[in-house]
């Protein structure tokens, strides 16, 4: 019985780490933003066309996995440290694809289309993993998992985004209150600007208020938005320092291509959703029917399953390995590239949505029946 017992451990330890190794595809995109950040001509754009053309492609010729981890299976994925390690490789690897592109994107004799093309890998590159997996770290209990965060959160110059996520965003979502949540109707462009403009505001009072609340003066040394705005300046002048103007504002765009996808993200991730208020007027707990959801393989494994952002919302310090696909959660109508595509055009976009917007409505209103 023991042997079994044991031959059984082993072969569930198996199957869990089997399934962290699949988590390696998402070193396809920095490879690709290498080989635009050292190659030249149509190269320089490989990953821009390898995120908005071909996966895009696999992702609708290639079928759903909607497939969860047995309470064993998460059990076992929740005491393998290389979930972890993973991550915390990429803080480093980021940085050195960061300092690679200073380098690279000044070469002498590129032309202005090359230099965009490797300035836009770049901020694909933040999107992903300087702000991404910032957002996986930044819901960690401890401080140095979170200062991790803020490490890759730095090269987007979106530092603050760890303050209003984590105290503003996830208690306000699908509501009114929320910049990061879009509204019915409302475009992509528009809503850029607000969540953009809201969400800083916002994070500076979530500060201030918890100095006050703690004793302390709300806008003195202890402001992690003042540490913010001294370590994203501190940055960008030693950048334009050691590289000069043109590196320095290739980087900066290369901040905004990433602010803007994460913020294409955000629109997609919770459009149009919206809870209800109980009978005392306050907002009805956040459900699995507050957030879209994609569960198309490849950009799960590649984004650290951001896509089963429903679940992620009904529970934040869920690691990322074993969030689960519910069947109440709303389904985008491809993977996240294609919907952020999609969102370009707002005709279509709604066109697409809306309808699958009424059919949540209708679900959100049998479940509240059901109960």
């Amino acid at each position: 019985m023991e042997a079994t017992a044991s031959f059984t451990s082993l072969d569930l330890r198996r199957r869990v780490r089997f399934r962290v190794l699949r988590y390696l595809v998402t070193f396809v995109a920095p490879a690709w933003g290498i080989v635009g950040l050292l190659g030249h001509g149509a190269w320089t754009w490989a990953l821009p066309i390898h995120g908005f053309l071909i996966v895009p492609l696999l992702e609708v010729l290639l079928p759903r996995r909607a497939d969860n981890l047995s309470d064993e299976e998460e059990r076992a994925a929740l005491e393998d440290p290389v979930f972890d390690v993973l991550l915390y490789l990429l803080v480093p690897f980021h940085w050195a694809v960061l300092v690679l592109f200073f380098f690279q994107v000044g070469e002498p004799g590129l032309a202005w289309w090359e230099i965009a093309g490797r300035t836009a890998g770049m901020g694909m590159l933040c999107g992903i993993y300087g702000i991404n997996v910032a957002h996986e770290l930044g819901h960690r209990a401890t401080r140095w998992e979170r200062d991790l965060a803020r490490a890759l959160l730095l090269t987007s110059l979106y530092m603050h985004f760890i303050i209003e996520h984590n105290r503003g965003h996830h208690r306000r979502v699908a509501t009114p209150d929320d910049p990061a949540s879009a509204r019915y109707g409302e475009v992509l462009f528009a809503f850029w600007v607000r969540s953009i403009a809201f969400g800083w505001f916002s994070a500076w009072r979530i500060e201030a208020d918890r100095l006050r609340k703690e004793g302390h003066p709300p806008y003195g040394w202890r402001n992690e938005m003042l540490h913010a705005l001294a370590w994203q300046g501190a940055l960008l002048t030693m950048i334009a320092l050691a590289f000069g103007p043109l590196v320095l504002g290739a980087f900066i765009a290369a901040a905004v291509i990433g602010i803007l996808l994460l913020e294409t993200v955000n629109y997609i991730e919770h459009y149009g959703l919206r809870r209800k208020r109980d009978e005392k007027g306050m907002y009805r707990r956040v459900l699995h029917v507050h957030s879209w959801n994609s569960d198309h393989l490849l950009g799960r494994l590649t984004l650290f399953e951001l896509t089963r952002h429903s679940d992620h919302h009904w529970k934040a310090s869920r690691p990322y390995q074993v969030l689960r696909s519910i069947d109440q959660a709303p389904q985008l109508p491809t993977g996240y590239p294609g919907t952020m595509l999609l969102s370009f055009f707002p005709p279509l976009f709604f066109r697409v949505m809306h309808p699958r917007l009424q059919a949540m409505v209708q679900l959100e209103r049998d479940l509240e029946l059901a109960k």
